[in-house]
């Protein structure tokens, strides 16, 4: 592909949407990018790309574009918004990159369909800090030769390109990831409470353990964040992974798939947004194993989320909502 005769669009200039398009231009791509949000377009701008001022001027201009919004509504809404594309020209191409179920996914690729544009499903495995720095895993489904015409794109932003066959399987994949970082973080989170309560130093837990067999990608990404309580600058916020864990959740009930040790994790991901830490990092589990654990040591209660308290024994004891 040329790289400067077509821009590459991007619908969705959000976190990873944002970072995506900041790695196209430091890869020699011109970037013609959209969001709803000015800041967003500015940010953009400043980084040497282009602003369009509707998804209908992204796809005029652009063979491949990369979608990365934040829920189905708008992508449908996305959709609406374009013409029928000139049968007679190339048919524009769609890196769907979100996080979505797989009917909305489907019904969205029937969508696109009918518009002209050939959708890809591609959900991303990697946090918006590996965004930034190319450091993502492409889990890719759908037509085999569009998925090919994407790849030198598709390079650019990540390290590995997974091609899984039909369209939807990216996204079945993207769910079985999802399940393991969910429980993946909680132990993480869960490791730092014991080794600190022990009288270890949290740098030092995270020291030795990130070059040891017990290691995982989540615990040498997030345990810094636990190492130093920094919760506030979020690469995945509480409240849009609950979006995630909704998804991980209905799709395991519905294949009547036992899953407990997710259903464990995802009390505490729900004690976090009843704590008020919903733009906080998922990390931000490790603070509230901490007060647990002292709950736990002193038979005490404590405060939640202003004049709400709880016993956070019966947090433990409860059962979890899995819920879309």
């Amino acid at each position: 592909m040329n790289k400067t005769k077509y821009p590459i669009g991007i619908i969705g200039l959000g976190t990873m949407g944002g970072a995506m398009a900041k790695i196209l231009i430091k890869g020699g791509y011109n970037v013609l990018g959209f969001d709803i949000d000015t800041e967003k377009n500015a940010e953009l701008k400043h980084a040497g790309g282009q602003i369009a001022t509707s998804p209908q001027d992204v796809f005029d201009a652009s063979e491949i574009s990369i979608s990365s919004l934040p829920s189905p509504e708008a992508l449908f809404q996305t959709a609406s918004q374009i013409e029928l594309q000139n049968s007679g020209a190339a048919r524009p191409l769609v890196i769907e990159t979100s996080t979505f179920s797989i009917s909305d996914k489907q019904k969205a690729h029937r969508i696109f369909a009918d518009i002209g544009i050939e959708l890809l499903d591609c959900p991303l495995s990697g946090t918006g800090a590996q965004a930034a720095l190319g450091d993502l895993a492409v889990f890719g489904s759908g037509d085999k030769p569009s998925f090919d015409l994407c790849l030198p794109v598709l390079k650019t932003i990540s390290h590995t390109q997974h091609f899984l066959g039909e369209f939807g399987n990216g996204s079945r994949m993207k769910i079985v990831a999802n399940l393991l970082i969910a429980s993946h973080n909680v132990a993480a989170a869960e490791a730092f409470v014991l080794g600190v309560s022990a009288g270890l130093e949290p740098q030092l837990i995270y020291d030795v353990i990130s070059t040891s067999a017990a290691t995982s990608r989540m615990f040498e990404i997030r345990g810094p964040l636990m190492v130093s309580h920094e919760y506030n600058t979020a690469t995945m916020k509480m409240d849009l992974w609950q979006k995630d864990l909704g998804i991980i959740g209905a799709y395991a009930q519905e294949l009547g798939v036992y899953a407990p040790l997710f259903e464990a994790s995802t009390k505490l991901y729900e004690e976090g947004i009843a704590q008020g830490r919903d733009n906080q990092d998922t990390a931000c589990v490790c603070a509230i194993l901490e007060d647990i654990s002292n709950l736990k040591c002193k038979k005490t209660r404590i405060e939640v989320s202003g004049d709400m308290s709880r016993s956070l024994e019966n947090l433990l004891s409860k059962p979890c909502q899995l819920t879309s």
